[in-house]
């Protein structure tokens, strides 16, 4: 499996962590855990289906995720080629008026958003790319066209930051006194922008710092302690929640 990122041109990288291009000789079913911002995704060969509850659903070959609060389950045919686009936590608002909450746990058409006919030519160009280079010009020339001027919500952004600085182990209460915002209209900005709940937002965040830690030397007793779990059974019942393991199983592994 190949699974390359790459950094985006210079007009981009305000609004998207970085893109992949993942290729895959053989099928394959996968995992993909909750994670801080929406992905975007083009796949010029092969085709992709979610699975729940044992029923596997086959996806556009031109599609977007919305934040997840669960692990899904993901499978892929053989010889698949995917140019993805990992926007950052206030990013898609950019490209187009559709509120990021509205994409919660969803996996949706491009033609659901944008226009059909853009989405049309910009597969029919990844069709006939020859190379990783092509297929990534031919993706950033779709996302600069879709492009809009916007006036960013600064103060999302550093109640984002503030949340990664706490590595998700912060009260919405004490954001709201920082940022000096009552709770509701600040949550409402915050789904609206970034596709979750700020709580919702902090619990993945912590999620992630927790499983950077299991590839540490910590034992389970400390991380839970640090990133200020109540206790091991709620930790291991979030955790759970994320992954469908234990941290003990997940750490083994």
């Amino acid at each position: 499996m190949r699974f390359e990122k790459i950094v985006p041109t210079e007009k981009l990288r305000p609004y998207l962590k970085y893109l992949v291009i993942s290729e895959n000789v053989e099928s394959s079913e996968y995992k993909v855990f909750p994670s801080t911002g929406l992905v975007m995704g083009f796949q010029y060969r092969g085709h992709l289906s979610s699975i729940a509850n044992q029923k596997e659903t086959g996806l556009s070959s031109a599609g977007i995720s919305g934040i997840t609060d669960a692990f899904k389950i993901f499978k892929s045919s053989d010889n698949i080629g995917t140019v993805l686009v990992y926007f950052n936590e206030v990013g898609l608002a950019a490209f187009c008026t559709c509120p990021a909450n509205e994409l919660f746990n969803e996996s949706v058409s491009l033609n659901d958003i944008f226009d059909k006919q853009k989405i049309s030519e910009t597969e029919e160009k990844l069709a006939i790319a020859k190379s990783d280079i092509q297929r990534i010009k031919v993706v950033e020339h779709f996302l600069i066209s879709q492009l809009r001027i916007v006036q960013q919500d600064q103060l999302i952004v550093n109640a984002v930051k503030l949340i990664y600085e706490a590595k998700g182990s912060i009260r919405i209460k004490e954001i709201n006194k920082q940022l000096a915002i009552s709770q509701s209209p600040f949550e409402k900005r915050f789904r609206k922008l970034v596709g979750v709940s700020p709580k919702k937002f902090s619990s993945i965040v912590r999620f992630n710092n927790v499983v950077t830690e299991l590839n540490t030397a910590k034992s389970l007793a400390e991380i839970c302690y640090e990133n200020k779990f109540f206790d091991q059974a709620h930790f291991i019942k979030d955790f759970k929640q994320y992954t469908g393991d234990t941290p003990e199983k997940f750490k083994l592994f």
